[in-house]
Parts: C-alpha cells; sequence; structure tokens
C-alpha cells in the first residue's frame, strides 16, 4: 500500500455505489472537491502534489471515481450522469451545500456537466485540460470501433499490470520530464498499484466515461454548446505540450463560458500536476482564495 497526501481515508456506501473519499484540512475552511482523471489515474495520484497545498487554506475532499483506487467493485455502467449522482450524494453525505469542483481531464469534463445541471451548488470551477469539449474527435470512427472490444481493452489491462517495465516506459513518455520528475518512483508505485488492482477486478483499461462518450461518426458528450449556461466562475488550465487537449479547442470554451479565464502552463502535458504541481498550487489557491469574479471585462456585455 503506497502513501497518501491526505489525512484521512473512509470508504461510503452511496446509493450510486461503494466510493472511497479522502480528506485533509481543516472542517471549518471553505470546501473543494478534487475530481481525477481516467485510465490509470486515482485521488492519491492526481493529487499527490496539490492536497497538502490546498490543506491549508481550504477543507479538501477527494473521490476515487468508480473503478479507481478504493472504490470497488463497481457493477454499472459509469456514465456523466451517475458521476453527477455521486458527486450530488457525496455532498449530502458531508452536508455541504456548495463546493469549488477542481477537476482533470475527465475528472474536469465530469464538473463541468455537474455544474451545468447543478448550478446552485456550484461556487467555482478549476478545469485542468477537460474531456467532452469535441463534436468530434481524431479518428472517430475508429476509435467508436476500437471502443466496441471490451477484450482487447481487458487484455491492455492485464498487459500493463504485468509488466513494470512497460508501466515505467509509458508514464516516462506522458511526464515532460521523464523520469527526471518530482517523486517518479513514487507515482510509479501508485500507477503499478491501481493497474494491478484494475487487472484484478478484471476491468478495462479505459473508463465507461470514454468509451460511452464516442459515437461513431460523433461525440455523444459535448458540453461546448451548454458553456454559455454556466454560472461559476471558471479557471481553465492547459499545458503547452497536452497532445490530447487543444489550444483552439480551449480558447473555444474559454470564450463561450462566462467569467472564464485560461491560463497555459509552460513545461506541462496533460498531467499537469505532476509536471508543474508548483505552478499548477499557486494559479488553482490564487484563483479559490480571490474573492472577485474572474470575468473578462467585456463577457457580459458580449451576451
Amino acid at each position: 500500500m503506497c502513501s497518501t497526501p491526505f489525512r484521512s481515508a473512509v470508504d461510503l456506501s452511496l446509493a450510486a455505489g461503494p466510493i472511497r473519499l479522502h480528506t485533509a484540512g481543516s472542517e471549518d475552511a471553505p470546501p473543494v472537491l478534487l475530481l481525477h482523471g481516467a485510465m490509470l489515474d486515482t485521488a492519491v495520484l492526481t493529487w499527490w502534489h496539490v492536497a497538502p497545498i490546498l490543506a491549508s487554506t481550504h477543507r479538501v475532499l477527494a473521490i476515487d471515481l468508480p473503478r479507481h483506487g478504493g472504490s470497488r467493485p463497481w457493477t454499472q455502467p459509469v456514465t456523466q450522469e451517475v458521476c453527477e449522482r455521486i458527486i450530488d450524494e457525496l455532498l449530502e453525505h458531508v452536508r455541504i451545500q456548495r463546493i469549488a469542483l477542481v477537476g482533470l481531464s475527465m475528472g474536469a469534463g465530469v464538473s463541468i456537466g455537474y455544474a451545468l445541471n447543478h448550478p446552485h451548488r456550484v461556487s467555482k470551477l478549476v478545469l485542468s485540460a477537460p474531456g467532452g469539449l469535441d463534436a468530434k474527435r481524431p479518428a472517430q470512427f475508429l476509435t467508436w470501433l476500437m471502443l466496441r472490444m471490451p477484450f482487447a481493452l481487458r487484455w491492455t489491462t492485464k498487459y500493463l499490470a504485468s509488466r513494470p517495465s512497460a508501466l515505467r516506459t509509458m508514464m516516462a513518455k506522458n511526464l515532460t520530464a521523464g523520469d527526471r520528475t518530482r517523486d517518479f518512483e513514487q507515482i510509479l508505485a501508485l500507477v503499478q498499484e491501481e493497474a494491478e488492482a484494475k487487472a484484478r477486478h478484471k476491468e478495462q483499461a479505459l473508463d465507461d466515461w470514454q468509451i460511452l462518450s464516442y459515437g461513431p461518426w460523433a461525440m455523444r458528450l459535448n458540453h461546448l454548446p451548454q458553456l454559455h449556461r454556466l454560472s461559476a466562475p471558471s479557471l481553465w488550465l492547459r499545458g503547452d505540450s497536452d497532445s490530447l487537449v487543444g489550444q483552439a479547442e480551449m480558447e473555444q470554451a474559454v470564450a463561450a463560458a462566462p467569467m472564464a479565464r485560461l491560463e497555459t502552463i509552460a513545461n506541462a502535458g496533460h498531467l499537469l500536476t505532476l509536471d508543474q504541481p508548483d505552478r499548477f498550487n499557486e494559479l488553482v489557491t490564487g484563483f479559490l482564495l480571490d474573492g472577485r469574479s474572474s470575468a473578462r471585462p467585456d463577457a457580459s456585455a458580449a451576451r
């Protein structure tokens, strides 16, 4: 069992299913919920460098999304709607009426949907390289076809779990500093632990949220047309070397969302919290502690 950046963890039995909740910081501080990404991500991995910093000023809650970390076993499909229900049930459980959401990749996509459908519960949004912003992706049909092959996705899980050298190579390629990344060996241990858990539970390498977002000719999940309805101030973050989420689509999203601001982080890829944790923490804590709106000067006039 790897160490953790959180103070404590508890396993909850929500109506939606089993969820592990990690916490840190004072219960009297402003609350923030952290939502990690897909595949081999967990709350401990994604927020390794973030949770201790945020805990100095906020009440930090982070969950392992279904089929990640301690949120197992999980039987039903994990859709955007299910993820939103989990957040709603969690907030009821901890008796928090309104909270800031900080999400990475899939977690950011889930956050956008929750903020659109539950605006009264979201005070602020930090959206790092969010998924769910495309009408169509490159190689749309071929990707959709590949995602219809669960046996191949389970084989990938088993392969990664049984090949530590492959995991090391994969993580080094996905981090801008490679194996010179801060705490690389700890990061690798967390990834290995998650890969083994996925294989043990016979899970696919990709999340339902990713798989079900794809249609054969267009994306089934695309938040972009609804972003004008966001009512919470939002900070959008992208690494300048991110190969999964492009600068143009981020700029388009920020132009559509009221009270939105985009920051591009140098020398970072998709995994911003691991590539450039200090800059990430600086931007996020500054945004969350700023009582003012982050709206562009002409945002309201343009609508």
